[in-house]
This record gives C-alpha cells, sequence and structure tokens, in this order.
C-alpha cells in the first residue's frame, strides 16, 4: 500500500484553516526529511565516485590496469541497474523507514571493505580483480533503492508542482558532495598515506564509508514512512498534505504496465540515460584527466576538480528557481545541456594546451548538467502515482545506472584507440547534447500540466 495516504481524501474541501498555511507546512516537511536525504545522499556520492580518487594510488598497489578499474567501476552499475526495480517495490511495500535504513547500514560497510581487498584477496585464494568487481557489484545493489526509492518517497508527500523545490534541495547533495569530496579524499589520501602500515586510499574508504552506516540507524528512529505515520504532523497538517495529493493523482497513470506504453516514459528513460553517461564520464574521469595534464598532487587535483561541481551546486539552486518563476520547465530542461554538451567538447579541446581554459569549459558544463536534474524528476511524478511510480520511476533511474557502464568506459576506449583519454570526452559531450534535444520532443503539457 501506498504509505502517503490509506483512504480517499478526494473529496476533503480545499478550505485551508488560518492555523495551517499550505506554505508554511510544505516548509516544515522539507525540513524535516530533505536535510536527511542531503546528508545520505552526499555519503552516497562519495563512497560511490571515491574510487576515481582511490584510482590514482590503488592502481599501482593492486597492479590493477586503467581497463580493470573500468570495469570494476562500471560494476556498480550492473548491481544498480538490476536491483532498482524489485528495491523500490519492496520499499513502497515496507515502507521507506526500515528499507533506507538497511540500504544505509549495507552500503557503508561494503564500500570501506573496499580498503581489506589485498588481505580479502590472500585469505581466500580469489584474485584482487575479482574482489575489487565483486565489492562494486554489492555497493550497486545496496545502492540501487536509494535515490529512486527518496524520489519516490518525495512523491508521497509533495504534489507535481511543489517536486522541483523539493528535489532541488535534496539533489544539492549530488554537487555539494563533489565540491567536498574532490578536496576530501585527495586530503586523506595525501596525508594519512602509510599511517599505521595503510595507504592514502585505504584510509579514505574506511573514513567515507563508516559514517553512511551511522546515519543508517538515524534514520531508522528519525523517517516516518509516509503522511499517516508521522507522529510530528497534526492531523489537520495531514489531511491538508492528503488533500493535495489525492487532487494531484486524479490524472495520473496507476498502472505499470500500461505506463509501459507510453512513449514519453521511454523518452525520460533515454534522457537520463544520455545524461548519466555524461555526468558519470566526468566524475569517474576528471581527476585522472587533471592528472594527465601535468598536475600530480593528489590535494591540488582534488581542489580543481571541486571547482566545476561548487557551480554546478549553484545552477542546481538557480535554474530550478527561475523555472517556478517563470513557470516554465521545457527549456529550462532542454538549454542546459545542449548549452553543456557544446562546453564539455570544447574543454576536450582545450586541454591539451590550457588547463586554465578547459576547466572554464567544464565549469559551464557542469552549470547545465546540474542545473536540469531538479526539474527533470518533476516529470515522472505528472505521469505516475503510486505502485506505477514506485516501478516507473526505479525504471527511469535504472538506465541512468546503465549509463554509468557507459560513461566508465568511454574515456577508457578512446584512451586505448587514441592513446590520449581526453578524446573520450567528446563523446560524453555528444551524449548531453543528445539529452537537451530529447526534452524537445516530450509535449508541452508534460512541463506544464496545470495551464
Amino acid at each position: 500500500m501506498n504509505p502517503s495516504y490509506s483512504h480517499d481524501d478526494s473529496t476533503i474541501p480545499a478550505e485551508q484553516s488560518p492555523s495551517v498555511t499550505e506554505d508554511n507546512l510544505y516548509k516544515k516537511v522539507i525540513f524535516r526529511i530533505i536535510p536527511l536525504f542531503m546528508v545520505c545522499y552526499l555519503f552516497a556520492n562519495l563512497d560511490r565516485v571515491n574510487i576515481s580518487f582511490a584510482k590514482l594510488q590503488m592502481l599501482e598497489t593492486l597492479q590493477f590496469t586503467d581497463t580493470i578499474y573500468a570495469l570494476g567501476a562500471s560494476m556498480f552499475f550492473w548491481g544498480y541497474f538490476f536491483f532498482e526495480i524489485p528495491a523500490n517495490m519492496i520499499l513502497h511495500k515496507i515502507g521507506a523507514r526500515r528499507w533506507i535504513a538497511l540500504i544505509l547500514l549495507l552500503w557503508g560497510g561494503i564500500s570501506a571493505l573496499t580498503m581489506a581487498i589485498q588481505p580479502m584477496s590472500a585469505a581466500s585464494g580469489i584474485s584482487g580483480a575479482t574482489i575489487f568487481y565483486l565489492l562494486r557489484l554489492l555497493l550497486g545493489v545496496c545502492e540501487a533503492g536509494f535515490y529512486p526509492g527518496v524520489i519516490l518517497y518525495l512523491n508521497y508527500w509533495f504534489p507535481a508542482h511543489l517536486m522541483s523545490k523539493a528535489t532541488s534541495v535534496f539533489l544539492l547533495a549530488l554537487p555539494v558532495a563533489s565540491v567536498l569530496g574532490g578536496p576530501l579524499s585527495g586530503l586523506i589520501m595525501e596525508y594519512s598515506h602509510m599511517a599505521y602500515g595503510l595507504e592514502g586510499w585505504q584510509w579514505m574508504m574506511l573514513i567515507e564509508g563508516i559514517p553512511a552506516s551511522l546515519l543508517g540507524i538515524f534514520t531508522y528512529f528519525w523517517l516516518s514512512n509516509g503522511i499517516d505515520d508521522a507522529g510530528w504532523l497534526s492531523a489537520q497538517e495531514k489531511k491538508m498534505l492528503r488533500h493535495n495529493l489525492a487532487s494531484d493523482n486524479t490524472h495520473k497513470q496507476h498502472n505499470f504496465a500500461v505506463a509501459l506504453k507510453d512513449p514519453r516514459i521511454w523518452i525520460l528513460c533515454l534522457i537520463i540515460l544520455m545524461y548519466n553517461s555524461g555526468y558519470y564520464g566526468i566524475t569517474f574521469w576528471l581527476p585522472s584527466i587533471i592528472s594527465y595534464s601535468g598536475v600530480h598532487n593528489v590535494w591540488i587535483i582534488g581542489l580543481i576538480t571541486a571547482i566545476p561541481y561548487l557551480f554546478g551546486a549553484i545552477a542546481m539552486v538557480l535554474i530550478p528557481w527561475h523555472s517556478r518563476k517563470k513557470n516554465e520547465r521545457r527549456f529550462h530542461t532542454a538549454l542546459p545541456p545542449l548549452i553543456g554538451g557544446i562546453c564539455l567538447m570544447l574543454s576536450a579541446f582545450c586541454i591539451a594546451w590550457s588547463l586554465t581554459l578547459s576547466m572554464f569549459f567544464m565549469t559551464l558544463a557542469a552549470f547545465g548538467l546540474f542545473g536540469m536534474m531538479p526539474i527533470f524528476w518533476t516529470l515522472p511524478g505528472t505521469l505516475l502515482s503510486g505502485a506505477a511510480a514506485a516501478a516507473g520511476i526505479a525504471m527511469i533511474n535504472s538506465f541512468g545506472a546503465l549509463s554509468g557502464f557507459m560513461g566508465s568506459f568511454i574515456s577508457d576506449i578512446a584512451k586505448n584507440i587514441t592513446g590520449d583519454i581526453n578524446n573520450g570526452t567528446y563523446l560524453l559531450g555528444v551524449c548531453m547534447f543528445i539529452c537537451g534535444l530529447l526534452f524537445l520532443l516530450l509535449p508541452s503539457k508534460m512541463f506544464n500540466p496545470q495551464k
């Protein structure tokens, strides 16, 4: 059963008591649930992409090639891809509190275990590369339910016209994690190296993995499954939230099998496929690209990688805000990846002779890359509700996970074929550009359902 409301509120009158205003109520909901999800998602992204920094040291220690690294990085997304829909259906069935808490506990432990590849290999007789693949696969399985689960959970609370506000705050954790994660990972690796006999990348995996497990314990006691389960809301506040959702869900599809026949759902899948190919390609290879350009201090590399993500965080607030102000979503989603794709290709063109100019274009690309994402995640909620939303949101995001496989390999393939890792960035820019074009194929009614 959908945990957001368990009875029919479609006949509840819309009048609001002076003691409860809609704006204040949704602010209360945002401040209650979004900060927790932001912190969890911050560590999710640290645990997901810190492998790109670990690569700078671990390849030599474990005697891995770039191809082993690329395959290991991509194994995360295979686990993610195959378990997203089942994970979201479980959340819809048993509730967010227990399921998200369990996800956090498991992924933190598995991420931290990456530090022990060598002793696990020696004890089991299994090659280090195989253990690396298995850990990344298991990490993907564990994380598969978190991001689509949060998007689904937000749909239990917010009508479609308020989703961009909620998602833009939540998704701020993505660039913030990259802004903080690069310097933090570089700092840990640079200054903890060989402390107590552990290399810097091992300390980084341990230090950045444990907080997720601790957050799992906190989540179990803090999170409510939905509106009816929220002891911090009054009966009148619950009534208003349920009424808004009931009114918003009137014209949505509740049957997932029927929703699969809707071409708009498949366009959304293609959009996230192209978007994430660009995003994960940049995430997994940006430290290496900077290193190949002549910068070798891991701390400095971390600081440089933080620059594009800092402006991405600004875009994640600015573009959705402007979209809500103008009540326009079509071009606010299409133009950022179109411009970002061009800038990403310009970044690849410039890096051979100017790292500064290359990072300038990379920053503009990140501005577009991050700016459209909160608006994008309002679109599935305009089409789907209930169990269909649980499966549909997970299916759309699973295509994004599959693109992580593409993004992690594009730069490695380009390096093997051309001898220059930067050539893969051209393909990543093309992916972003196609993402922008696909938005223009969606009907205008989908972007502004209230008009």
